[in-house]
């Protein structure tokens, strides 16, 4: 009998940990998950790493740190670049294994950039170059200026995840600044062959703040659509993602020897206890695509998923009749969308800063 994560490689979908820390490289426990929950990719984000550098793995690193006189930012990117390079050589042989598709780790440009067109380009060049291995992503926010540093970035042949996207609009976006990012990159001189990307389409979100105004309309009509956005919403992007990669555009580049902008779940935690808690896994099974999950979501996959195979191409109509029936219920879903994407960028800046602060202290104190 195959495990429920064997199944879900098996429909198309790569698993990844969206979790990174010391520890987890240094126990060994990031190779355990990679070798027995079909792991084949880890994400990170500012929060992530604030929980991790609350913890006493960095403390040799803190004390070298501050003896060289560096500042947090300074610390802030030597720590994470050193545990982003390590996770890359861990997950390296499956990168060999999969032609680069699989393998990567993914680092966030600082939230504090996120408005900031040159500002992200810059720094997403700087932590290209300092992790200096062929498996990791770049994340860049979909913010309307992320957007043209997303092409930018692309044209320079580096791989790039697109974090924080929450609409459809702004996936068309996204996925406008792929293929035109793909198609300097072909006129730069590029093997684009290794240029990867995905674009991270955030579930549970969706479901938190469209829930919240339902239960304030408060009418049965509101009631029976509980819980249903963030799977619909996802579901259409899928459906969008299957219309944009079959034009001539894109067959043009995949010809060329481009590869495809995979869609990724992201924010698959499910936080509502009411629901399944691998709701939003065994609800997205799709081929092409990938699922960055938290351990809790990922080990109980790992213990109780059922996976019934694509359960996304089949759906579009009932998806299409989700968003329409919020919107007869009164959701103004475009005010859901910038509204999460708003908050998704501060939440992040308010995580850096709290990392700043963390390390701050850190390095005052080593400097005793």
């Amino acid at each position: 009998m195959s495990t429920p994560t064997e199944q879900l490689t098996a429909a198309g979908v790569s698993i990844w940990l969206d979790d990174l820390s010391r520890g987890r490289i240094t126990s060994g426990n990031l190779a355990e998950l990679i070798r027995t929950r079909n792991v084949s990719g880890v994400t990170t984000n500012p929060t992530i790493f604030a929980a991790a550098l609350a913890g006493h793995g960095y403390d040799d690193q803190v004390s070298e740190l501050a003896k060289s006189g560096a500042n947090a930012d300074d610390a802030i990117f030597r720590i994470t670049t050193d545990d982003v390079r390590d996770a890359a050589d861990i997950l390296r042989p499956v990168y060999d294994a999969t032609n680069g598709v699989d393998g990567r780790v993914s680092i966030e440009v600082s939230p504090d950039l996120a408005h900031d067109t040159d500002a992200t380009i810059a720094q997403a060049q700087q932590l290209w170059h300092a992790v200096d291995r062929p498996n990791i992503h770049i994340k860049i926010p979909a913010t309307k200026a992320g957007v043209p540093a997303i092409t930018a970035v692309l044209a320079q042949g580096i791989s790039v995840n697109v974090t924080l996207i929450f609409s459809l609009e702004r996936y068309a976006a996204v996925i406008d600044a792929f293929l035109a990012g793909i198609e300097q990159a072909k006129a730069n001189g590029h093997d684009i062959s290794g240029i990867h990307s995905v674009a991270s389409f955030f579930v549970s979100r969706v479901d938190t703040e469209v829930d919240k105004r339902l239960a304030a309309i408060g009418t049965d009509e509101a009631a029976q659509l509980k819980s249903k956005a963030g799977i619909a919403n996802a579901r259409l992007a899928y459906e969008l993602f299957e219309k944009e990669f079959a034009s001539d555009r894109a067959k043009a580049l995949t010809a060329a020897g481009a590869t495809v902008q995979r869609p990724l779940w992201a924010s698959t935690g499910v936080k509502d206890p009411s629901l399944p808690d691998t709701l939003y896994v065994t609800e997205l099974v799709a081929p092409g695509t990938v699922n960055t999950m938290p351990e809790k979501t990922l080990e109980a996959t790992f213990d109780h998923g059922v996976i019934t195979g694509d359960t996304v191409t089949s759906n579009y109509a009932d998806a299409h009749a989700v968003i329409d029936r919020l919107g007869q219920a009164g959701v103004d879903f475009a005010d859901v969308t910038q509204v999460l994407e708003d908050e998704g960028v501060e939440k992040f800046i308010d995580s850096w800063h709290g990392l700043q602060k963390t390390v701050t202290d850190a390095l005052a104190g080593a400097a005793r």
